[in-house]
């Protein structure tokens, strides 16, 4: 599939994320103290298995509950976007996931209690959210494994730049069940090992997170500018990418146009695993020379769909404080010498380049710089 791309840019007018951490503030001051959210947690939650690294919001159990346990959680967090204003034709949502509400229908498949299928579909599941928000009925959906939150934030930017909206909000939330973590156990990648993210070691390993954040994007108001976008999808295989990392070098290529003369530092994808890590760092190599790399799936899990904008939130919090987290869980040797293990002063940077892989060889990434 052709890569698709967007150099119009937009403001980032607000945007946060919630980790087992916190907010994006308090997720990115544990991130310079290199601290790691990721906890061996049996893999089938109350039906036991084994233990697995899954970074949980505090206090929830991996078991679906009715209502979902972190219902409460997001609509704290999504506290300054609740309202009418929102879901309106002037000012749409767009909710981007890769598992919505798979939890409570995985309960429902188990038990047979008919008040979680009532939010086990993705409609039913985004349903629930925008009735809990208050927001109007002009909501997209988007799913597409990791990249799911790209999706959003570039259909939310072609709206602004066709003029079909004054302002955009762009949702994500994945939240973990005993159906997803089993699901990737069964892979072998989520394993008993805690990830390493481009640490060049003899078996790679992920770690899963709950995870959500939101961004409102804007044409008029935002210290922060989302410069350009790009999507390719290699249309390869179920799981795997194409061996010689062109899906890679695909995604990227229209971000070195958009992005010359930019001294620029990277936040990858980084979820541990080792064929696809050592195709990435060697396509950012190549991409941006002696760029700064970065991921912080080590210390947060993956957190699947929404990955790009709860890390997205962690970067601009990583600019407004001048200060970059090092690649939490990872060592030395690593791929390539420019990933940063240790945080590193930002303010002599253009911009960053924020990368997300997915399942089946599906690349997003953009650039993201000072207004």
């Amino acid at each position: 599939m052709d890569t698709s791309t967007l150099n119009s840019p937009v403001l980032l007018a607000a945007c946060d994320c919630l980790t087992p951490f916190g907010d994006a503030n308090a997720t990115h001051a544990a991130l310079v103290r290199g601290e790691r959210a990721l906890q061996l947690v049996p893999v089938l939650g109350g039906e036991g298995g084994d233990p697995v690294p899954l970074a949980l919001l505090p206090g929830r159990a991996l078991d679906e509950t009715n209502p979902p346990a972190w219902l409460h959680s997001l609509q704290t967090m999504l506290a300054p976007v609740a309202g009418p204003g929102w879901g309106t034709a002037r000012r749409p949502v767009c909710v981007t996931s890769s598992n919505f509400g798979v939890g409570s229908l995985y309960a429902f498949r188990r038990t047979g209690e008919q008040a979680h299928a009532a939010h086990g579909t993705a409609h039913g599941s985004v349903e629930l959210v925008r009735r809990a928000l208050g927001w109007g009925e002009n909501v997209a959906i988007f799913s597409h494994a990791c990249v799911s939150a790209h999706l959003g934030l570039i259909h939310a930017a072609r709206l602004l730049a066709e003029g079909a909206a004054d302002e955009a909000l762009v949702v994500s939330y994945d939240f973990l069940s005993p159906f997803v973590t089993g699901g990737f156990h069964a892979l072998k990648i989520l394993n008993a090992d805690f990830p390493a993210p481009y640490q060049d070691r003899a078996t790679g390993s992920i770690g899963l997170g709950d995870g959500a954040g939101y961004a409102v994007l804007s044409r008029q108001r935002g210290d922060l500018a989302l410069a350009a976008h790009s999507l390719h999808n290699e249309m390869h295989h179920f799981t795997a990418n194409r061996p010689d990392g062109a899906g890679f070098a695909a995604a990227l290529a229209p971000l070195v146009a958009a992005a010359a003369g930019c001294r620029l530092w990277v936040k990858g994808h980084g979820t541990g695993t080792l064929e696809a890590g050592r195709l990435e760092v060697a396509a950012l190599a190549r991409a941006f020379p002696g760029a700064p790399l970065v991921g912080w799936k080590g210390s947060l899990g993956h957190t699947l769909g929404s990955c790009g904008l709860v890390e997205l939130a962690i970067v601009a919090a990583s600019l407004r404080a001048g200060c970059t987290p090092g690649t939490v869980g990872s060592a030395s040797p690593t791929f390539v010498d420019t990933v940063a293990l240790a945080p590193f002063a930002n303010a002599a940077f253009d911009g960053v380049i924020c990368a997300s892989n997915a399942f089946g060889g599906a690349h997003a990434a953009l650039l993201l710089s000072h207004a």
